[in-house]
């Protein structure tokens, strides 16, 4: 407590754990509807200094990423200070998306980044209806508005369809690396923005960080000993807690059996985000 009534300087500390996006009720991912509270309380402090970032994320939604990451830059610019990101496990896809947040980028020389690019990924099911003996029943009103159905062979139209949305999602990813990275970008442009992704010391080289580093000895080596970290933690229960069924979670069915196997579906998918960048 006493740290509250001293004149040390303050970093405080946001951290973005998990797939971006949302991923059910019982296990929501990242959005910029849900970190908008945490933001608000990063930037409050009256000693602050600056705003550290702990980013673990191997991607999700564009857009919740663009939204999150936006919503930080404000936030900065209204208080007037820095913005430090650190990677952690992984930075990628959407989670880099979010280290660009920061006004400069550190991680461990075994953090995975970058994966600049866009992915689609489903299954196709063509002829397993037939062999099961079952029909299957489609009815649309728009000639586009089936695009992509697994039970149909895949159209070059809806495919071509499809790469103009990946192009454009992936120009506006490229030009928020360069506005955010300038002139520290330094490997190709064929390399940087392939949708691969690197090793923390790899990532230096190609200037998509600023440095190796962990987030104590950084802010300390910054901002003196005496800084305070401190970190931004969500108020309420966390999402264990929410499982038991009493009070009104209890009569909106809050441990109900298709909230669980939401969450069984969210979890995979998260395993499988990871899974991705071998993690």
């Amino acid at each position: 407590m006493l740290e509250y009534f001293s004149n040390r300087p303050v970093v405080t500390v946001l951290r973005l754990n998990g797939v971006i996006g949302g991923r059910g009720t019982l296990r929501p991912g990242l959005s910029a509807a849900g970190l908008a509270p945490l933001i608000k309380r990063a930037f409050a402090p009256k000693r602050l200094a600056a705003v550290a970032l702990r980013v673990n994320s191997p991607g999700g939604s564009p857009v919740q990423s663009a939204l999150i990451a936006a919503a930080i830059r404000r936030a900065a610019a209204r208080r007037g200070v820095p913005v430090l990101a650190f990677c952690e496990d992984a930075a990628a896809s959407g989670g880099y998306w979010l280290a660009l947040a920061g006004d400069e980028i550190f991680a461990d020389a075994n953090s995975i980044v970058g994966s600049i690019g866009v992915v689609y990924a489903g299954f196709g099911f063509t002829g397993l209806l037939e062999k099961l003996g079952i029909e299957r029943r489609l009815r649309v009103s728009g000639a586009a508005k089936g695009m992509l159905d697994p039970f149909q062979p895949e159209k070059p139209e809806d495919l071509e369809r499809l790469a103009a949305i990946q192009r454009a999602i992936h120009d506006d990813f490229i030009r928020e690396v360069r506005d955010r990275r300038g002139k520290r970008l330094k490997g190709e442009d064929s390399e940087v923005f392939s949708g691969a992704f690197w090793h923390g010391r790899r990532a230096l080289d190609l200037g998509l960080i600023d440095g190796l580093g962990q987030i104590d000895t950084t802010v300390r080596a910054r901002f003196g000993d005496g800084v305070v970290l401190r970190p931004v933690n969500p108020s309420g229960r966390s999402w264990p807690f929410r499982l038991v069924p009493f009070g009104r979670g209890a009569r909106e069915g809050a441990a109900s059996p298709d909230r669980l196997a939401d969450a069984v579906v969210a979890s995979i998918e998260e395993r499988l985000a990871w899974a991705r960048l071998g993690l």
